[in-house]
């Protein structure tokens, strides 16, 4: 089973076209919904007592476990954003952690022998208490932010010693590296400890670095976004989910997982929170890889 320790979260999204009040988000939903189209995946977060236990059914009848979601008296988590005209550019209006403030992680005994985890963004402290906990995985990649990397950066070169690989964002590389050239920053922070380093460039696509060769990727073309909250999230979801069938860390193999993260990402964006994702068939995911893969080649 692949794990992932993550938020679970109220979202509201304001475009310029809608406003989507207090749908389900969180980097765990994310990830869960797009992993999921490749096997099975188990998720580790924190709920209020306000979390509808309906959602809940929602990523089970997905095939997610959620036997590590702890519902503890309080509220839920609950960001809200707004994004530009250029989608590409978002602000945060409001953060309210609630529960999440004070989650401590517990993993559930069947996931400790998992052989596949993703650390979504968050304490760097916390993530290695997920680590303490795994017994020998195959695999771990950890995502982090600006607010660890500047207010608790130590700690964070310290989890990148023990983790196989970071999916980041291009920002959050150029500030691990301190490099303003994202080829160069991404090597740079393979150099830290990850051997596997995926940096994500929203609508400009990603970058991965393994094993010294540099593969970038762009992102697939669409028409028109809707909302790409989580898109980030539903990458590292499919790309660690697609590794995970796999069942090997090959060049070749992270390569095809970049390309699916991408796939996944996009659809993701034609809807808001997970409505897309809620009915997304792997069928149409191979469909969309197949094309992809043909406007990549010509």
């Amino acid at each position: 089973m692949l794990v992932c320790v993550g938020s679970i979260a109220f979202d509201t999204v304001e475009t310029p076209d809608h406003v989507a009040e207090e749908v389900l988000g969180g980097s765990a939903n994310f990830f869960g919904f797009a992993a999921s189209l490749f096997g099975p995946v188990g998720l580790v977060g924190v709920v209020g007592d306000d979390f509808p236990e309906s959602h809940l059914d929602v990523l089970r009848s997905r095939g997610i476990d959620t036997a590590g979601v702890q519902r503890v008296p309080g509220r839920t988590f609950r960001w809200a954003g707004r994004y530009l005209d250029d989608m590409n550019v978002r602000e945060t209006t409001n953060l309210e952690l609630n529960v999440f403030g004070s989650f401590d992680p517990v993993l559930p005994e069947p996931y400790r022998t998992s052989g596949y985890c993703f650390l979504a963004n968050g304490s760097p402290a916390i993530q290695e208490r997920v680590l303490d906990q795994l017994h020998e995985p195959k695999l771990v990649l950890a995502d982090t932010m600006n607010h660890w990397i500047s207010g608790a950066r130590d700690e964070v070169l310290h989890l990148l010693r023990r983790v196989d690989g970071v999916i980041i964002n291009d920002e959050e590389a150029m500030m691990l590296a301190g490099r303003t050239n994202l080829v160069a920053a991404a090597r740079a922070v393979a150099r830290l400890g990850p051997g596997i380093v995926v940096v994500k460039k929203g609508a400009h696509g990603s970058l991965l670095v393994a094993e010294g060769g540099v593969f970038p990727l762009p992102a697939f073309p669409l028409e028109e976004v809707k909302d790409p909250t989580g898109a980030g999230d539903c990458f590292a979801g499919a790309f660690m989910g697609y590794v995970a069938r796999a069942g090997d860390r090959s060049v070749a193999t992270l390569r095809k997982a970049v390309l699916y993260g991408t796939v996944v990402a996009s659809f993701n964006c034609e809807a808001f929170s997970v409505d897309r994702l809620r009915t997304l068939t792997t069928a149409e995911v191979e469909e969309r890889a197949r094309q992809f893969a043909d406007l990549l080649r010509t």
